[in-house]
């Protein structure tokens, strides 16, 4: 069969790159697991392609690798070299990257490392922290084509500010990371890279739209991530793969140079934000970096608002959302939320339930307000390119409305959106709610081309209020988390999400839950997922 103008053109991408993974960190075909091998996560330990030393580096967080740099215990080299290896290796068993960039990450390893040498000083609070970041996220002379074939001639004419300003930071990009088609998946396939799975069970989607994102921090390629979200894209990736995420409050962090088709819709806004391997810790050491070198003043839309310091307290009202009332999560699920609850009780945090507030209101909301031009935009940069357009794809697009909205309905959804969030933050108010903890998701994770439910994050990104993912320590088990048979779905959404669930596809996967907090309250947020975090974890 003859090769399509399309599928020439995402060879492009492909050949770029097979050309830059690094050739001498391969594992040979007969020390990687059979494809049976579902959890492989143990396979960096038994590759033999790292040393002790380098299998210890790829398991501390940022926030250790920054510490051990400044008491010159590890180099800058040596610390990007272990994470290179690692995510060669993860990259074997996942399909999780876009572009290696090697020999930029280990040139500029070795810049910090003479800078310390000289000086005595860490060149910045990120200083050797290896980063992995999304590819649709600008990074200067590289293609940018954020999952669509058409976008391939793309190719990015600077860095993205957030990319600049974590550069200033000390911080090395030594990876960019896949997407699915369109962005607008809890899953991640494209027609160039093709299908990244979840190393702890790669029959399960590692979730999307930052699904290389998720993988890598799964894996542990990298100890911090950048990724986006207008619908549960940092949140759910975190999720899936048993990591850390932080979708901000719209307007806080730097969007410039993140290529998005349909830009300029600002009804719902995409965010872009940090996933971490290790822990909280790390997601408030990240949005410091940022915000600490106030990019409100190259970025003039984005809100003047310093990262402010707020200590953990226990002194706080968690209320758990136990299900949104549209769709009912996995039993997986529930058990997790059960497990914070007690764990928060006996730790003296006060905890109460959360009845959920319109939440299929807000759905119709958000679902209209991602394509006003019923998905026009992205329908025809598929259409330029010839290129298939995907199943999750067309699921998503067909939210919208069948024919475009038009300014004063546009309008008329915005006021409905503002009332919306008045509504809800003074129902938390009323109920004397600092917190509230829920599923991220259905289920621990999707089986591949499956995540078809975004409604436990989405509803946060109408509210745009901030939210932090973080594991539970519990993994799926099949003979805990079996079938409820007592019950019954309330709706076909309900019922088919459901018929989802069978425990045994799911085994291992990690259970992790969603804190949410006020809008603006990011520093907050991320203060008490330290703690609510580290009790449920004790």
């Amino acid at each position: 069969m003859a090769i399509q103008p399309w599928e020439e053109e995402a060879n492009k991408a492909k050949q770029v790159l097979a050309a830059s993974i690094p050739k001498q960190w391969i594992v040979s075909e007969d020390k990687l697991p059979p494809p049976e091998q579902l959890n492989v996560t143990d396979i960096p330990r038994k590759s033999g392609l790292l040393t002790d030393k380098e299998l210890s580096i790829t398991e501390m967080s940022a926030t250790a690798l920054v510490a051990a740099m400044g008491k010159s215990e590890l180099t800058a080299e040596e610390v990007v070299v272990a994470f290179l290896k690692r995510a060669t290796i993860g990259h074997q068993l996942l399909n999780f990257a876009t572009e290696f960039m090697a020999d930029d990450a280990i040139a500029r390893a070795k810049e910090l490392d003479e800078h310390f040498k000289k000086t005595g000083k860490l060149i910045g609070p990120l200083h050797g922290v290896p980063i992995s970041v999304k590819e649709h996220i600008g990074l200067k002379g590289r293609i940018c084509h954020t999952g669509y074939v058409a976008w391939i001639k793309n190719i990015a004419p600077g860095d993205a500010l957030l990319v600049q300003l974590l550069k200033n930071a000390g911080a090395i990009f030594h990876v960019r990371t896949n997407q699915p088609q369109s962005l607008m998946h809890l899953d991640c396939n494209n027609n160039i890279t093709g299908r990244t799975v979840n190393p702890y069970n790669r029959k399960l989607s590692p979730g999307g739209s930052s699904g290389g994102e998720g993988a890598s921090m799964g894996f542990k390629c990298a100890p911090l991530g950048i990724g986006t979200d207008i619908g549960g894209s940092i949140r759910a990736p975190a999720a899936f793969n048993g990591a850390y995420g932080l979708r901000p409050t719209a307007l806080r962090n730097p969007y410039n140079g993140i290529i998005l088709a349909g830009d300029g819709q600002e009804s719902i806004r995409c965010v872009v934000g940090p996933l971490a391997a290790q822990s909280v810790e790390d997601l408030d050491l990240f949005q410091k970096a940022v915000l600490d070198q106030e990019p409100w003043d190259i970025e003039t839309s984005l809100v003047a608002m310093p990262w402010k310091k707020v200590e953990p307290k226990k002194d706080i009202t968690v209320a758990i959302m136990w299900d949104d009332g549209v769709v009912h999560p996995h039993p997986p699920i529930t058990r997790g939320l059960q497990f914070a609850k007690e764990k928060l009780q006996a730790a003296g945090i006060k905890v109460v339930d959360w009845e959920p507030f319109k939440h299929d209101h807000g759905w119709e909301i958000v679902s209209t307000l991602y394509f006003p031009d019923a998905a026009a935009c992205q329908r025809g940069l598929i259409a330029e390119s010839g290129e298939p357009l995907l199943p999750l794809t067309e699921w998503a697009f067909n939210y919208s409305k069948k024919e475009p909205i038009s300014v004063t309905e546009n309008w008329e959804y915005n006021v409905k959106r503002e009332k919306y969030r008045a509504d809800y933050h003074a129902l938390m108010k009323e109920r004397g709610v600092d917190f509230i903890l829920s599923p991220t998701y259905v289920g621990v994770a999707g089986v591949l081309g499956e995540p078809q439910y975004w409604g436990y994050t989405s509803i946060w990104n109408i509210l745009d209020q901030p939210c932090v993912v973080f594991p539970t320590g519990l993994v799926q088990d099949p003979a805990t988390d079996k079938v409820d048979e007592a019950y019954k779905p309330r709706s076909e959404t309900d019922e088919r999400e459901w018929k989802k669930y069978s425990p045994e596809k799911f085994e291992g996967a990690p259970i992790a839950v969603q804190l949410t907090g006020k809008h603006w309250h990011d520093e907050e947020t991320v203060a008490a997922a330290k703690i609510i975090s580290q009790v449920v974890q004790a």
